[in-house]
């Protein structure tokens, strides 16, 4: 069980795997006013920073899960460097379908809402795993802005325009599936020039170490065309976010 290599490539050297920095997660976790002891559960938890962090400056507990076996380990080794490997886990596995033994006071699934076919059932399987009163956090595109071409919404690497709302209309969304919005972090165009192009960086020196790799082709494609795609495109459509819910 692992995730496709090219994301294992790309994001080899990302701390984080979504376009929110380390301030923004570090914001988001004091906007949650977390408590000292309290159970986070992630769902896709990458290479663990939130649980890890947030161990640190908060005293939560948790629990990470990611089909990633590179990203998993990684997570372990952030863990024993910031000193909370003693209260959080990384598991690697796939997430879709996990729900905690214990409930949680968080539950999250932050960038990776295919694990439910969508926002509604990563809702709903995360409400699995909540006490009464807890809160889920949910990581999402939006448009900030709608592509004028089909064409444009592919360039954001979506299926089509429809894949994603506008802001607002996300937020309502929200609302129809039962949930308050109680918070929300947004990237900026630094988180997301920190996500996309330090893959660019990644991937020359993967290639440069790599010459004779059978998947050397497809990194070099993808080293050339995705600066000119990210700069033409997602830099100024596409939005991203962080939204605490509450069931109502």
């Amino acid at each position: 069980m692992d995730i496709p290599r090219i994301f294992t490539i790309t994001e080899s050297a990302h701390r984080i795997h979504n376009p929110i920095t380390p301030e923004k997660l570090a914001t988001l976790g004091a906007a949650l006013r977390l408590e000292p002891r309290a159970r986070v559960l992630d769902l896709g938890s990458g290479s663990g920073e939130m649980l890890c962090t947030w161990a640190r400056d908060h005293g939560i507990v948790g629990t990470g899960v990611d089909m990633s076996r590179l990203f998993t380990e990684q997570a372990k080794i952030r863990a024993a460097e910031l000193g909370v490997a003693d209260r959080v886990t990384f598991i690697h596995g796939d997430a879709a379908g996990y729900v905690s033994e214990e409930m949680v006071d968080v539950a999250a699934c932050v960038g990776a809402t295919w694990i439910g076919g969508g926002v509604a059932g990563t809702l709903g399987l995360l409400a699995r795993s909540l006490r009464d009163g807890g809160i889920i956090l949910i990581g999402e595109p939006y448009w900030r802005q709608r592509p004028p071409t089909e064409e444009g919404a592919r360039g954001c690497l979506a299926g089509a325009g429809s894949d994603f709302f506008v802001l607002p209309d996300l937020i309502a969304s929200f609302g129809r599936l039962g949930c308050d919005v109680v918070e929300m972090v947004l990237a900026d165009q630094d988180g997301w020039d920190r996500y996309e192009a330090a893959k660019w960086l990644t991937m020359r020196r993967w290639l440069d170490a790599n010459p004779d790799d059978d998947f050397a082709d497809e990194v070099r494609t993808k080293l050339t065309t995705e600066p000119g795609r990210y700069a033409t495109y997602t830099r100024d459509y596409l939005g991203w976010g962080v939204f605490a819910l509450m069931q109502r």
